[in-house]
């Protein structure tokens, strides 16, 4: 008990049980290494012209958007590793899972991101999501389809992560801030996965209305990206409250 009482605590105040980068830590940095270097190789040849150069950096807003999303990610898995230190075979299967969806994920990410910023600018800044005219709305909806999937999954896997080191408390020997922390991590990670969710569900359903969206109707095919921009409310408004909550069970503690 005496040992765990040194060890170092990060900002929160949660003990940090992962001081030894695993191999299984390595692999996961690695990948999402490797998923940025896809979003900067993503286009074909380097800029040859001044003309090229410009055009190339109105694509860098687009490789920002992203690569904050994957950190987002990543900084939640390393979190994660740093505080619980876990290597057991359910928290392998889980990060091997994180591995493999992230590379999946890294092309839908970078185009519904490009679409959705061309958007915003009018189109000054470029989309790298090509519809077929004949069935655009469609094809929009399959590309969420699978963004929707991709997202999801990472938020399913980084929940079932921190779920299954609650399941390990006393094992772990957590004391009531490090529940409580642990508790704020699963709890976000289910609002991404249940924003995910209903973005999945309006996708599928606006894919099988398609032909029925006619004339005013066709602004209804954008609604699962703005599921997502809900985001900038739900995650402010729950780690808020939950900080408050945490001061205020350190206050009372005796």
């Amino acid at each position: 008990m005496d040992q765990m009482q040194q060890l170092p605590r990060d900002a929160a105040g949660f003990r940090l049980r992962g001081a030894q980068v695993t191999r299984l830590e390595t692999f996961v940095d690695a990948a999402f290494a490797f998923s940025i270097t896809l979003l900067v190789i993503v286009t074909s040849d380097l800029p040859q012209t001044a003309a090229e150069l410009i055009d190339a950096l109105r694509r860098v807003p687009t490789f920002i958007a992203c690569f904050a999303v994957l950190m987002m990610f990543w900084a939640a898995h390393n979190r994660w590793s740093r505080r619980l230190g876990l290597e057991d075979a359910t928290a392998t299967v889980l990060s091997l899972a994180l591995v493999l969806a992230v590379m999946v994920y890294v092309y839908p990410l970078r185009m519904v991101a490009s679409s959705f910023l061309s958007l915003l600018t009018g189109g000054w800044l470029p989309s790298e999501l090509g519809f077929d005219p004949r069935r655009a709305m469609r094809d929009l909806q399959a590309t969420f389809l699978v963004y929707s999937l991709g997202f999801g999954m990472l938020a399913w896997l980084l929940w079932r992560l921190n779920a299954h080191a609650l399941q390990l408390a006393d094992a772990l020997g957590l004391d009531a801030n490090e529940r409580h922390l642990l508790r704020t991590e699963v709890g976000s990670h289910a609002i991404l996965a249940g924003v995910s969710l209903a973005a999945l569900v309006l996708a599928l359903l606006l894919y099988w209305r398609d032909p029925a969206l006619r004339g005013p109707l066709r602004v209804l095919a954008g609604l699962p990206m703005w599921c997502y921009a809900t985001l900038g409310l739900w995650m402010p408004w729950y780690h808020v409250r939950r900080e408050r909550q945490r001061l205020a069970l350190q206050r009372d503690r005796p």
